[in-house]
Parts: structure tokens; sequence; C-alpha cells
């Protein structure tokens, strides 16, 4: 199980670098492009139709997909200033409230923009730009995203109820 679900971590952190990695390249693109349109004067003027959604598209993508792997991996922006001096039990107890803060807070968040994705599905919403795109399939990246960080926030709180000690600040100073 430990490494299903490492891969899946992993996976999503890999998407997440490729859609970032599709946003460079479109934009680059679209900017080849302008300078091209710029020193070719109107008859050499071409835009890539829609570029700014699909990497609208693709930054919700990536935020989304970079969550669970980032909290597994300790990269998530923590402030520890007060948590780091507790002693160990009180850090702990801590830790537990907010893996379960955050357990909660995600499943929460998970269950409205699936709901989100079903009524694009149903009512069939389609983006605004030049290329029209059923919006359901952008937001597969934001519901698979957020349920892949409800699972991290759930596995990483039975890891440190299993361990009996904390285990997201020692994951960061690795």
């Amino acid at each position: 199980m430990r490494r299903m679900l490492d891969t899946a971590y992993a996976a999503a952190g890999g998407i997440a670098a490729l859609s970032i990695l599709g946003i460079c390249l479109l934009v680059s693109a679209q900017v080849m492009l302008n300078i091209l349109a710029r020193l070719g004067g109107p008859n050499l003027s071409f835009t890539i139709p829609s570029y700014a959604d699909f990497s609208g598209f693709f930054l919700a993508t990536a935020s989304f997909m970079a969550m669970a792997y980032t909290l597994r991996a300790g990269s998530h922006i923590r402030v520890n200033l007060l948590v780091q001096n507790l002693p160990e039990r009180p850090r702990w107890i801590f830790e537990i409230f907010a893996l379960s803060l955050g357990a909660l807070t995600a499943g929460y968040a998970t269950y409205f923009t699936a709901s989100l994705l079903g009524e694009s599905y149903h009512y069939g919403d389609m983006s605004t730009g030049i290329v029209a795109v059923p919006l359901w399939i952008p937001q597969l990246g934001m519901v698979g995203g957020l349920g892949l960080l409800t699972i991290a926030f759930l596995d990483t709180l039975i890891e440190a109820i299993s361990v009996r000690a904390p285990v997201l600040l020692d994951a960061g100073s690795e």
C-alpha cells in the first residue's frame, strides 16, 4: 500500500511538472509568434487560439496536482516557529490536530469541486475562449489533485498516529 500511495503522489507531482512545462512551451510559442509578427508585419501575424485559457487550465492542474506530493515530501510552507520549540508530545498532538483539520478541509473541498465538475458535465458548460473546451475536462485536475491531497492528509495522519510521533516537521528537515 505504501508503494502504491508513494507512486500516486509522485505521478501527481509529475503531472504538475508536465503542466508547468506545457505553460512554458505554450507561452514561449506565442511570444515567438508575436516577435515574428513584429518583425514580419501583418502578413506573418499568427496567434495560438485560446492560449491564455489553456495556460490557465495547465496552471490549475499544476497547482492542485502538486499539493499531495509536496505535503508528503515535507515541502509545504509551514510556520514552525512555535511548534518546533514544543516538546515532542505536544508537538505530536498539535500535528494530529493540524492533519485532521487539513483532511477535513481537503475532503470538503474535494466534495464540492466534484459537485462542480458534475454540474459542468451535466449542463455542458464550455469555456468562453476561441476554442471552446468542456469545463469538466480541466476541472478533472482540480478534483483529482484535491482527492489525492485528502488521501495524503489521511495517510500522514495515520502514519503520525501509528508511530506516535510528529512526522511532518521531520520530513522537511531531511
